[in-house]
């Protein structure tokens, strides 16, 4: 996709397209982003000048070798970090506007987050780390709990509830991290190297899993990887040189 003169924004409604009778609608637009850090008295730039877009329910994979800045990129998304330049549209708010009160609410609600170090927590059950997303927005304790049992029985692990973190599996951790991440049924997902810490086997459960919840829930993904082998029927965007390409 180029990005016209007029805007981001502008330019993807124009573009949202009929794929067998149905209307794909742009869900996400990013737009020139730029970031840049000090590395002692040198300025190293990351990103220079991202531009791309995510569909509504699709499933995208992002490439790039370690270092490429994939997890600087998907944290600027997520609305974790700011971008120097550029602006962030999620369908017709530019996020990159927000307050970080503001970006909270939204990533609690619309944005759901898998880290590559699954980052349970320890004191709680798995049932009280899914359900704690869902209990932050407000959701009525049943209504998270039935929700809650319904995601593991999703990810394959309805047995383990009860079960605190130090309990199960990288593989099993993963999981319930990704349960944790669709609990608020957001309009998106962003996966930081999910299957990074996990052996050859798991991970492909791991991106098995993936696709069959993007398709049973209409969830879009955006996973980054360095992994080529994975999700071979997503679209690709590949980051290099601080740019995106797609292919």
């Amino acid at each position: 996709m180029t990005i016209c003169d007029e805007g981001v924004y502008e330019y993807c409604k124009k573009n949202e397209i009929l794929e067998i009778g149905v209307l794909k609608k742009i869900l996400l637009c990013a737009e020139n982003i730029t970031k840049s850090y000090l590395s002692g008295n040198a300025v190293l730039e990351v990103l220079n000048g991202v531009n791309f877009q995510i569909w509504d329910r699709e499933m995208a994979v992002l490439l790039g070798s370690s270092g490429s800045g994939k997890s600087t990129l998907l944290n600027i998304l997520a609305g974790i970090d700011k971008p120097d330049t550029g602006q962030i549209f999620m369908e017709e708010e530019d996020i990159t506007l927000f307050t970080d009160d503001q970006m909270a609410d939204k990533r609690n609600r619309e944005i759901g987050f898998v880290f590559q170090f699954h980052h349970l927590l320890g004191d709680f059950t798995v049932l009280e780390n899914v359900m704690m997303p869902a209990l932050i927005a407000g959701t009525d304790k049943g209504l998270a709990r039935k929700k809650t049992l319904g995601l593991l029985e999703d990810v394959g692990l309805a047995e383990r509830a009860d079960h605190k973190p130090g309990e199960l599996s990288g593989g099993e951790a993963q999981r319930v991290a990704v349960a944790r991440a669709l609990i608020n049924d957001p309009k998106l997902v962003l996966a930081d190297e999910p299957t990074g810490n996990l052996d050859r086997a798991n991970g492909h459960k791991l991106i098995g899993l993936l696709t069959e919840l993007n398709e049973k829930h209409g969830t879009a993904f955006l996973v980054a990887t360095h992994n080529m082998e994975l999700l071979n029927d997503a679209r690709r965007l590949l980051l290099i040189d601080g740019k995106i390409s797609e292919g």
